[in-house]
Parts: C-alpha cells; structure tokens; sequence
C-alpha cells in the first residue's frame, strides 16, 4: 500500500498506483472527483469525460473498493485541510475490486451516530482515520516501551490465561474445564502471582503486554478485558522501582508525542491527597484545593454544623475564584443534587461581594464568616461551597465538585499533564459488606517495615509499600513492594482472616514457592488501554480498544454473550437455572 498522505507537490509528474476506499466521490459538469482513502490517507482522485474509465467512475458508491493508476498533478483548487490538499492523481487505469452496500453511518471523524450503532458496525466505525490514529498511537506506546525495558534487560514473558481461580478483589471470570468436569479455571485479573513466581524463578527482570479480565461493573475508562504493560524486578526498593517506572512513562511521552516530562515526578502520600483534594488520584492541572473549616465552627450556634461537629464530622470548603455572579439558585441547586450522588447530604455556599450571600450566610456568626474570609482569602465575587459530615463523605464529595466545576467552567489546559506518585496507601480498608478489613490493594503487598508489628492488633493504621502513578486525575498504573518472607506473608493472611483452608486452596502453591528462597521484589503495571486513552486526548477508553464492550460488558457486533447449545453444556456437565 503505498502511503498516500506521504505524497507532496514534489511529486508531481510520479505516476502512483493507489488502492483503497471510496470516501466521496463528486460529478461536476463532467469532471468526476473521487475521495480515495485508506489507512495511508486520503487523495483526490480525477476522472475526465473522455477516460475509457469514465462510465466505472460514474457508478462509484461511497465504501466500494477500487484500485488506481495515474499521474500527480497540481490541484487547481487545493484544500489546506488535506495533507494531500495540493496534488490530485489523474486517472490512466481504474478498477472496482468490490462494491459495499449502503453504510448505515457516514465514515467521518464528525460523526453523530449512536455509539450503539458505531459499534454495532465496528468494523466501519474503525475506517475513521481519528480512530485508526488512536491504534498508531497505542502501537508507537507498544513499541517504545519494548525498546526501553529491553535496553535494560528485561525479558517479556507470557503468563497463562486459564489460571486459578484466588478471588481477592474483583470477581473472577470462570472458565469450565471439560477434562475435569465440576472444576473451574479462572481468567487472570493480573498476572501478579505469575511474576512473583518468575522473580523465585531468578528472573530478575521480567515485563509482559499482559491481558487482564475483571467482572466489575464498567465505566468511561473501564472494561471487563483490558491490557496492561507489567514489569516485576528483584533486588529493589520502592525508590528505585517508582524510578524505573516513570523513567518509562517519559520514555514514552517523549517517544511518541514529543513531549517532555520533569524527573523526579512529584510524590505526595495518601493522606495529603485525600485531605487536599478529596481523591487518590488528584488531578493538578487545576487549583481549587480542599480547604478544612472545622476549627472555624468549633462553636458554633448554627444547628446543622454544630450536630456534625458532635458526631466527630468535619467540615470543609472550596472556592471558585470569581465565580459567585456565574452560578445562579437554579445553578446550585443543580451542584447540589449533584454532590447528592456521592451521599452528601446537602451544599452549602457564600457569595462573597460588598455584601455576603449564600444559604448559610445569615445563620453563622459575624466572626466566622470573617475567619473563613480570612482562612480561604477570599476576593469579591468569590463562591465558597461547603460540605460537612463523615470525613470519607465531605472529601470524595468535593473532590469530585472541584473536578466537576473545573470541566464545566472550562478551567483545564487539555495539552497540560500533570504526573505524580501517590504513595503510602493504607494497607487495609473496612468492608461494610464483609465486616472484616479487605486488602487495599492485594495480599501479597508488603506493609512498611515500621508497621509489621501492627497487622494483628492495630490494621487501620497499618501503611503498605504500594505506589499509584496519576495521570491528570486518572489511575494511569501502580504497584507495591511484595511480601518475600514466608511469615509476614502467614500473618498477612492472618490480618485478612483466612484460614489454613483458605489459604492453602486459594494460594498454597505460591505459599510453598516462598519457602525456597524468595528473593525480595517489587513492580508496577501501567494501564496500556488508559495510558494510550491519555494521550489520545479522549475521555473514552472504548476509542483505544479495537473490539470494545459497552457498559452492560456486551459485544453488540458479534452478539456476546450469548446462549449456547445444550449439548456443549452437558459436555461441561453444567445445567442452567431457570430462575
């Protein structure tokens, strides 16, 4: 295929053979021009009245594919839009290879057809040129990053699909063995065991384009299959793991966009990033930080504030600098229901002016409204908006206000990006749902060394040697030192209230592998699907994953999932409920 976009005024006089779509073809008093695109580009192709191949040129439909011959010349009317926008190629030979029935949406970057639609059809969806742009760019990340961990020694190495089922996170995808019937294999949520395994191995240096599945509910950024660049090493610690790590992301910003990243990246630990801005992964590309009025109110009279207060809540603000005359009543309230859904219980808010306004400015003390004027200084027309309640409630809440306020009063630089290390995550988290503390991230996570002692008596205040690397407020990777010694990891699985039962059917084989000399090791994975999502510039992740499922994990074009014949479930030896 010759690589059309390539073509010049330098050109002109070279005869070309081209071969691809019709991508529009227009009859103007006898002159027929012809779009022809494929992968390569596009070029306008020219038919004259007296060509042999005038009467094939006439029939041409939009998608039918064709094969040209012919010589560049100048355009007289050149289209600056086109790379190719100058030159034209006259016809000497054309060939209709295939013809295409009527598209059901038209194959353009400004298209307004339905997603469902698009990915119906994705196959036509996936001729977009901003579409295949995405799939060079995932390739060039690919390839950068292969060029990289190769120079420094790593070895890429296939992990198996068809695993173990050890459900610790998300739920596991089942895959029914015929050979043994009643027994299941699992699909790989990661390969983190496997890895481990190559570091016992003596592996030292392994990395893998590794293909994950998790049965989770799906978002924007999320699916059920997703691929993700791991790499594990022997031998580290966290600082020179993180520094492995981001010295690959700025590889690959540099590789393939040409853009430079500051080194060291920025580290901020859990805490801070959770006081400051509501999120385990902050995006920084804006100001806007989380601001704790709760000493402020200490003793106040106000009704609402003063109950939180006796619950041991808190209560805390953000300002939207000259905002105040921006967000009308109908405006907040809007604000309102929206921090609702993340189980605030309500919004309050000041205008700040000559004279100060708000739902709550009437009902607090002259010298509070000061302090906080004070605290947050403040400048007219300011808009200060509060939340108070349950620590974990009032910080995701305005966490996601200020990423909300920030989208909508059109405050981020979309070629800006902002990276960082979020570092020393809790080791543990409450579930409500098990009443038992889960894993933050996973059990092979080591704690800091300064909190082993407190894995069995004090588990909320146990930190881990994990590390998350954020991407403008998006999870981009992460990974943690693992735990290599055969005890810590016993009294690990003690802390998470396994049994020996458990462990030794979930984890026994890889319990045995730590016995034999486990070397210590650490690594990361970074989401190759979100990454290449990043410097897309898209906030779709199914724009970057050639055959996507939609948010109910279904495959509208090949119509999956799907029943299947009785006879393939019996020789399974699985029976379906009907209810």
């Amino acid at each position: 295929m010759e690589k059309i976009k390539h073509y010049g005024i330098e050109d002109i006089g070279s005869e070309v053979t081209l071969k691809g779509w019709v991508s529009k073809v227009r009859n103007l008093g006898g002159l027929i021009f012809i779009d022809l695109r494929n992968r390569a580009g596009i070029m306008q192709v020219v038919v004259r009245p007296e060509s042999e191949y005038y009467g094939v040129a006439s029939e041409l439909k939009n998608e039918y594919v064709i094969k040209v011959i012919g010589k560049i010349v100048e355009r007289e009317s050149k289209n600056e839009k086109l790379e190719t926008g100058s030159i034209e190629v006259e016809v000497s030979y054309l060939e209709l290879i295939n013809r295409s029935k009527e598209i059901p949406f038209m194959i353009s970057d400004d298209v307004n057809a339905l997603e469902d639609t698009r990915l119906k059809y994705r196959y036509l969806d996936l001729r977009r040129s901003g579409l295949q742009n995405n799939f060079v760019l995932r390739n060039k990340i690919t390839f950068a990053t292969r060029k990289f961990l190769n120079n420094l020694d790593f070895l890429e190495v296939e992990t198996p699909i068809l695993c173990k089922s050890t459900p610790e996170g998300a739920r596991d995808y089942l895959v029914p063995s015929r050979v043994n019937k009643g027994s299941f294999y699992a699909l790989p949520q990661s390969p983190q065991i496997f890895k481990q395994l190559l570091m016992v191995a003596g592996f030292e240096r392994y990395y893998q384009i590794a293909k994950c599945f998790r049965d989770e509910d799906l978002r924007a950024d999320r699916q059920p299959e997703f691929t993700q660049i791991d790499v594990e090493c022997s031998f580290v610690d966290e600082d020179e793991i993180m520094t492995l790590g981001e010295n690959l992301v700025a590889s690959i910003f540099k590789d393939v966009k040409g853009i430079d990243i500051k080194l060291p990246l920025m580290r901020m630990k859990y805490q801070e990033a959770m006081d400051k801005y509501g999120s385990d992964k902050p995006d920084l590309r804006f100001g806007m930080e989380i601001n704790d009025l709760t000493e402020i109110f200490k003793d106040t009279e106000f009704s609402v504030f003063k109950s939180v207060l006796d619950n041991k809540g808190i209560i805390n603000a953000i300002v939207v600098k000259n905002a105040a005359d921006k967000y009308s009543r109908k405006d907040l309230d809007k604000l309102t229901d929206y921090v609702k859904t993340y189980k605030a219980s309500g919004l309050a808010y000041l205008k700040f002016n000559e004279e100060v306004t708000g739902s709550i400015a009437k009902v607090i003390r002259e010298e509070e409204l000061n302090s906080v004027k004070e605290k947050l200084d403040i400048q007219d027309n300011d808009l200060v908006l509060i939340i108070c309640g349950e620590y974990n409630i009032v910080k995701v809440a305005l966490g996601a206000l200020r990423c909300h306020l920030a989208k909508e009063l059109d405050l981020i630089d979309k070629d800006d990006y902002k990276l960082l290390w979020v570092v020393d995550f809790p080791a543990f988290e409450w579930s409500e749902e098990e009443q038992r503390f889960m894993a933050c991230h996973h059990p092979f996570t080591s704690p800091k060394d300064e909190d082993v002692d407190k894995l069995l008596t004090d588990k909320a205040h146990v930190l881990s040697k994990a590390y998350d690397i954020v991407i403008n407020g998006y999870e981009a990777g992460g990974g943690s030192i693992r735990i290599h010694d055969g005890n810590v990891q016993k009294t690990m699985f003690e802390a998470l209230e396994l049994t020996e039962e458990d462990i030794q059917n979930k984890f026994g084989f890889f319990v045995d592998a730590l016995k034999y000399g486990c070397p210590p090791h650490g690594g990361f994975a970074l989401g190759l699907d979100r990454l290449t999502m990043l410097l897309a510039k898209t906030d779709n992740i199914r724009d970057v994953i050639a055959f996507p499922k939609t948010a109910s994990a279904t495959d509208l074009m090949s119509e999956c999932p799907s029943p299947v014949i009785k006879e393939q479930l019996d020789e399974l030896g699985i029976a379906l409920k009907t209810k």
